[in-house]
């Protein structure tokens, strides 16, 4: 009995506590048409404390979304536009000799920031790419001989952009594994491009947008995360997927077997069950389901998923192979 009045109480509690998710999507709908996928994936990374890599064509209201989600929780905001030329410097900052006092003082980059957009990430070398992610996993910055703190919420949603390949210099599989979600944003349905031109094709009609919480609040809701209840057979299928892409043949997917070079990291593990963990808070409810992990699964393996040659060469993508996962792995 005690158990059902806990449960009830938890489920008031995360009630309560979720209703803000809500209120963030009213206001985004002043400005944002469709990309609920988008939106739902970002405000996963924000409560989950991970972050969020975006692929798609330009053009789609990535940086829009990101800017109008960092208005709407009241935070910092900085785009970094990434280009060949850029240095650590420019991002994380760097010591200026100050002649009058005869000392170096320090100039912080845009990197202090709560939400950062770093655009077209692998427009930039390896050097720059590493300085961000070390931020993102470090939660620090070194300038000098000082280390600074990184305010939180820190959130990195970088974006690049699948078409132009030119000039590039693609994240490597371990960069890449740091990012909790991976997600391709895709065009607009028939309906929501005519309401995008509907509305933007009127000139002067600037839509301001109004703080629906602080960043307190999602600081708050991330201790909240850790009570919602996780059922051990939940927690088993989180592993069974997992495992899939590492030996496949355990689970009746032999012909993957020579599909996949290397699975899904540790990291994966532990991913999905933040993710779902966020899912299951969006829904406003106060335990995670099987279809919590599902609805994330696909955005949290894809890009941890190394396929072999011989399945570049028949065409087989990584979202193919957790399609695949997903669709024979036996659900609780």
């Amino acid at each position: 009995m005690s158990t059902n009045l806990d449960m009830q109480a938890l489920g008031e509690k995360i009630e309560k506590a979720s209703l803000f998710i809500d209120e963030i999507h009213n206001e985004l709908d002043k400005v944002i048409v469709g990309q609920r996928y988008m939106i739902d994936r970002l405000l996963i990374g924000l409560l989950a404390d991970g972050h969020v890599l975006l692929e798609g064509v330009p053009g789609l209201a990535k940086t829009l979304t990101v800017s109008s989600l960092a208005k709407v929780i009241s935070t910092k905001f900085q785009r970094i536009q990434f280009t060949p030329d850029l240095l650590p410097a420019d991002l994380i900052g760097t010591l200026i000799y100050n002649q009058k006092e005869g000392e170096f003082t320090v100039k912080k980059g845009p990197i202090f920031s709560n939400i950062i957009l770093a655009d077209e990430i692998n427009r930039s070398p390896a050097k720059v790419q590493s300085a961000l992610l070390e931020a993102m996993q470090e939660l620090q910055v070194t300038i000098g001989e000082t280390t600074f703190p990184l305010q939180e919420p820190f959130l990195v949603l970088a974006t690049q952009n699948p078409v132009e390949q030119e000039g590039t210099y693609p994240l490597p599989e371990a960069q890449v594994d740091r990012f909790m979600l991976k997600i391709k944003v895709t065009y607009p349905t028939e309906h929501e491009e005519l309401e995008i031109m509907r509305r933007m094709s009127k000139t002067g009609n600037k839509v301001e947008l109004q703080p629906v919480i602080d960043p307190s609040r999602v600081i708050e809701a991330r201790k909240v995360l850790n009570e919602i209840y996780f059922d051990e057979k939940v927690e088993k299928y989180i592993i069974d997927l997992v495992f899939a892409t590492r030996n496949p043949e355990r689970y009746n997917l032999d012909s993957l077997s020579d599909m996949i070079s290397f699975g899904a990291s540790p990291r994966a593990t532990i991913n999905l069950n933040l993710a779902a963990r966020a899912h299951a808070f969006m829904e406003h409810r106060a335990y995670v389901t099987p279809e919590d992990v599902r609805e994330i699964a696909m955005d949290v393996l894809r890009h941890r998923i190394i396929p072999t040659f011989e399945a570049e060469a028949e065409d087989i993508s990584p979202e193919e192979i957790v399609q695949k996962i997903l669709s024979t792995v036996q659900v609780p």
